[in-house]
């Protein structure tokens, strides 16, 4: 540090940028490593507010109702008491509400106030709010609804609140593993890229005085200690201020909330291992860093002082290409030749070891890549701006290596996390044009029953049975009644041929096989009101059908036309099914008009899995910040490492005034120097990541294989990063002569 401080101010301002450059690096691992904490968080506190059946001396029922508000799952906990006397608490309340009563979160109670549509699903009046404890986070919808035993016929006793594991999990852990994946590969490579170009900051010039001071006599140990304790104190300073600025960020960002997730500050202080990480694995990373950049001129201070030419790039890590894309390349030639590799365990291993391989190749292949093409295009060049950038590129491409390395991961890790949004959203969404709500039928009177038909939005309604049968048997052959006309059934399909009228018959999809197929002639079982049975024989008659995707109307059913319905079927087995369109403010108001009607019934909106749209947009929310702190690395790097190079190279440029170049000449150099292994770099990662992405839906089940819509988008950002890239090179080359860049020797 004495050594540092009695330099000139370039030292100074060198020791500050790194240390500037640690802060920012370690605000973004910080941010990154708190993610897992945040979503921790939020799992225990809807873990301990998870009601929990009791026995019958219980002094309250419950019954819980999860429905989707949007894409966000709003939940309803309804509470009667049946007897007098205390009854167990949740975090975050000190009562139960009794009948008429409601508890709501903060969130809920802004989503009423601002729309009064959605109030039939939260009758009562709201006599509290439930506090942060009770929460999974500051947008968590949640109420509890006090009611009468009369009004929940399914009810259970309630014994207490508190599992040992959340039912609610923001983010599944499979999908959790694949998120921590995707960010690591998206920020946490590209970071400790950044923090080795910190590290580096005008190597050149201190290479050139750490030589010096082992010509005039320190040992060799202590030059690299020299280097290494520099960089260990820039980083030591950056890793502080990083803390600090990334405890702001969460405050700010804690209280702004992303989207599908909004969680409370304190969940995201960073704990003890991501304390120890930031504050003892950064600096211990520069410190390593240090050593290992003072080598050159601690083994051979002459040729550093002398600029002697330098070895040639390593090739061995290239061949780490190989493997990594021998894997991606072959699953999708699996694909592609219409096999299905998908269902093995092995792939699960298999990819992600493929995707590091790939990753690694890229970095580590960039430098001999780049001098090997410089050295072509140097030998076949007509311009002088070209034959001057390639030919210092080919004399030192390790300078490549520190501009285009965070870019191109981040290119690469992009990809994957298009491939991780597009697997998601597969699972997530029905594509069908028509929406479809299953509702029990013992559930509804038979006035609501009627409102239901009348609710804006819903265009049909279906009565659907299953038949009757013992409850010792777990495995059995059952039949379902459709009660439909030809026209309902050809509203609710994409297809129906065949059908007729007045009479009954079997539904058929060739399509899709059926578990439990009935064949003409068999007799099936239901239960009427009575207790008694009726029996129902399949017709030979068929319709050619074709559902969209998960339907009331489904292969091996039979349609029955209401005129020829047996009379008093058990509400018990049927399933009234409404019929609205797919777009989204449809269903959020035909979902808030059954809510008016039915507030305590069970909804099912066939093929819409609430709890995994919730997690998509957590999972998008996640990758969108992942990918904005992977941007800005990237980007930091890049603007760290041309500073730097122009800075390093001024020498360089005076002597090329001195010898006659003009302004232009030189411009044109800089950044050819910095486009074309920008270019090289990132048409490869977007190769490869294209690549890893198919690999990865491939092996995933899913419909989509091939991600075509994503690519165009990712070969303009590259197109807009290498243009900025060009412009933002241009005025790093002044012509501005100081003597003392010009070399004696």
């Amino acid at each position: 540090m004495r050594l540092l401080w009695g330099t000139d101010r370039r030292g100074r301002i060198r020791f500050l940028l790194m240390a500037l450059g640690s802060a920012l690096g370690v605000a973004c691992l910080a941010a990154v490593l708190s993610i897992p904490s945040i979503l921790a968080a939020h799992d225990a506190r809807t873990a301990a507010r998870e009601p929990w059946p009791g026995d019958h001396a219980s002094s309250f029922v419950h019954v819980k109702r999860n429905d989707p508000y949007g894409s966000q799952p709003l939940r309803r906990v309804f509470v009667a008491r049946t007897k007098p006397g205390p009854g167990p608490l949740p975090p975050g309340v000190s009562q139960l509400p009794e009948a008429g009563e409601v508890l709501a979160s903060p969130k809920l109670l802004e989503l009423l106030e601002a729309h009064s549509g959605i109030s039939g699903l939260v009758p009562g009046r709201v006599t509290g709010t439930i506090k942060a404890e009770g929460l999974g986070g500051q947008n968590d919808l949640y109420a509890y609804i006090g009611t009468t035993p009369d009004a929940l016929p399914h009810a259970v006793p309630l014994g207490h609140f508190g599992t040992k594991y959340s039912k609610q999990e923001i983010v599944e852990p499979s999908t959790l593993e694949i998120l921590r994946f995707t960010l690591g590969c998206i920020v946490l490579l590209p970071l400790t890229i950044f923090l080795s170009v910190c590290a580096r900051l005008s190597s050149e010039s201190r290479a050139r005085r750490l030589a010096a001071l082992r010509l005039i006599g320190l040992s060799a140990k202590d030059t690299m200690r020299v280097n290494a304790g520099e960089s260990l104190m820039s980083a030591l300073a950056g890793a502080l201020l990083g803390i600090v600025g990334y405890l702001g960020f969460n405050e700010v960002v804690a209280h702004i909330g992303l989207p599908g997730i909004r969680w409370y500050p304190k969940d995201g202080w960073p704990d003890g291992s991501t304390l120890a990480v930031c504050l003892l694995g950064c600096p211990a990373l520069a410190w390593v860093v240090g050593l290992f950049s003072a080598r050159r001129a601690a083994l051979s201070p002459i040729s550093v002082r002398r600029t002697g030419e330098r070895k040639p790039p390593r090739k061995f890590g290239t061949l780490l290409l190989i493997p990594g894309l021998g894997v991606i390349g072959g699953y999708c030639a699996l694909s592609v030749m219409g096999r299905d590799p998908s269902g093995g365990s092995s792939s699960s291993v298999l990819v992600p070891a493929s995707v590091l391989l790939t990753g690694a190749g890229l970095v580590l292949g960039l430098a001999p890549v780049t001098a090997w093409l410089a050295e072509r295009m140097a030998r076949g060049a007509r311009a002088l701006p070209l034959t001057l950038a390639m030919r210092r590129t080919e004399v030192d491409p390790g300078s490549s290596l520190r501009v285009a390395t965070g870019l191109v991961l981040l290119v690469f890790g992009t990809s994957l996390a298009q491939g991780v949004l597009v697997e998601l959203d597969q699972v997530s969404r029905r594509t069908a044009p028509l929406q479809e709500y299953a509702i029990g039928l013992d559930e509804l009177r038979p006035a609501q029953r009627r409102e239901l038909g009348q609710v804006r939005g819903v265009e049909q309604q279906v009565v659907s049975y299953t038949s009757w049968r013992r409850m010792e048997e777990a495995d059995f052959s059952h039949a379902d009644l459709v009660v439909a006309t030809c026209a309902q059934l050809s509203a609710v399909t994409e297809r129906a041929t065949g059908c007729v009228d007045g009479r009954i018959m079997q539904l058929r999809d060739e399509r899709t096989p059926s578990d439990y197929d009935p064949k003409p002639g068999e007799r099936y079982p239901f239960a009427l009101k009575n207790g008694g049975k009726v029996l129902v024989t399949v017709p030979a008659e068929r319709i050619d059908v074709r559902p969209w995707d998960v339907s009331v109307v489904t292969s091996g059913a039979l349609l029955v036309p209401p005129s020829l319905l047996p009379p008093g079927l058990a509400d018990a087995d049927g399933t009234l099914t409404l019929v609205s369109g797919a777009e989204e403010g449809t269903v959020r108001g035909v979902l808030d008009g059954i809510g008016a009607v039915a507030p305590t019934v069970e909804v099912d909106p066939v093929g819409i899995v609430v709890d995994s749209l919730a997690q998509l947009r957590v999972i998008r929310s996640l990758l969108v910040v992942g990918m904005v702190l992977g941007l800005v690395i990237g980007v930091a790097a890049f603007v760290v490492s041309v500073a730097d190079r122009a800075l390093e190279r001024r020498g360089q440029v005076a002597a090329l005034v001195l010898l006659g170049a003009r302004a232009g000449t030189l411009r044109w150099v800089q950044v050819v120097q910095v486009v074309v292994p920008l270019g090289v770099g990132l048409g490869a990662a977007v190769v490869a990541g294209w690549l890893a992405e198919s690999s990865y839906l491939i092996t995933g089940g899913g419909a989509v294989h091939w991600d075509w819509e994503g690519l165009p988008v990712l070969g303009a950002c590259v197109v807009g990063v290498m243009v900025a890239a060009g412009l933002a090179s241009v005025p790093m080359v002044r012509r501005h002569v100081d003597p003392e860049h010009i070399r004696r020797d």
